[in-house]
């Protein structure tokens, strides 16, 4: 008998909880847990008085995504053959979570799937995280189907399909128990943003799928732990994604990467520089150096295996293609 656990992770989210959940009770069919990432608002109190059929894992410290999940989900190791990870600001639609579990049954290859992620705000449109089903470029940088840098295309059933992927979206991934363990979770030197796109390469690297089902549809609020056009989230993702880069990626490879992202950042920080965003341009350079403080900690502990593994789709330089070539379409690259 298969068994899965609805797991959404939750830090101050009072308000996100009493707007998404009800969503989540209504429509789900597995057991549903929240994660509490040392609230200091009342979502304790609100989950325990209005939210009873979620169990509740409270945390003594904000762990950040990474942490939080690895250690919440911990506790539930046993218990469970599957987890689908929820952000705790996305709506569900019927029947979701079975048919992300059904795809995984069905495809034992398969290590996670996530659904079609659209906004929640436009409704008709994708969602910036996960979109229509996430890729990397040639030098590391993700994007989606439906989603080029920031441009978000209207969802006219274009990506209804199922395929490999690859990535799945943090704010909604179904992934097999086994699986997460083997690989020790997600890597809490992230603490948050990039960490889904670095465990989904490691499950490649082991030999396993990650796929998207557009038959499954939620709708992402987004921005409602950290604004994504923070500087914060502009040094996480620039730490996080050389990070990323140096565990899973052969030396050779990684020392050609680095050189062309330290080129393309530079004249990206001057530009923040000009525009008067100094904060920006601040957040790209710490990214850097916390980098380079962090580099043995990841050679000692994290460093993925140097294999090089086969990509689910064509080579190409994302950011040249949106900035100069003016591609913003998934279906005009």
């Amino acid at each position: 008998m298969r068994t899965c656990a609805i797991v959404i992770l939750n830090y101050n989210g009072e308000n996100v909880l009493r707007t998404f959940l009800p969503s989540v009770k209504t429509n789900s069919y597995y057991d549903l847990w929240v994660i509490d990432n040392a609230s200091t608002d009342r979502s304790v109190e609100i989950l325990q008085l209005e939210f009873p059929e979620f169990g509740l894992i409270r945390l003594k410290a904000n762990l950040g995504f990474t942490g939080g999940y690895n250690w919440g989900l911990e506790e539930l190791r046993d218990k469970y053959t599957y987890f689908i990870l929820l952000n705790s600001d996305v709506e569900v639609t019927p029947n979701w979570d079975n048919k992300l579990i059904d795809f995984l049954e069905a495809n034992r290859d398969f290590a996670a799937v996530q659904p079609k992620i659209l906004s929640w705000t436009e409704r008709h449109s994708f969602d910036y995280a996960g979109a229509g089903g996430g890729f990397l470029d040639a030098l590391g940088y993700p994007y989606c189907r439906g989603r080029i840098w920031n441009h978000l295309e209207k969802d006219l059933g274009q990506y209804d399909d199922a395929i490999t992927v690859d990535w799945a979206s943090g704010a909604c991934m179904a992934i097999r128990s086994k699986d997460f363990f083997e690989q020790q979770g997600f890597d809490a030197h992230f603490f948050a943003h990039m960490e889904e796109i670095d465990l989904c390469w490691r499950l490649r690297k082991s030999g396993k799928k990650i796929g998207y089902l557009g038959a499954a549809t939620v709708y992402h609020q987004g921005g409602a732990t950290l604004d994504r056009a923070s500087s914060k989230k502009l040094y996480l993702n620039i730490r996080n994604s050389l990070s990323m880069l140096y565990k899973n990626v052969s030396v050779f490879r990684f020392i050609l990467i680095f050189l062309a992202k330290v080129g393309l950042e530079s004249l990206a920080s001057f530009n923040y520089l000009l525009k008067g965003k100094s904060e920006f341009s601040k957040a790209i350079l710490e990214g850097y150096i916390d980098f380079f403080k962090t580099r043995m900690i990841i050679q000692k502990t994290q460093k993925s295996p140097n294999h090089e593994i086969q990509r689910s789709g064509p080579v190409r330089f994302i950011l040249i293609q949106y900035m100069i070539l003016g591609v913003r379409k998934f279906s005009d690259l």
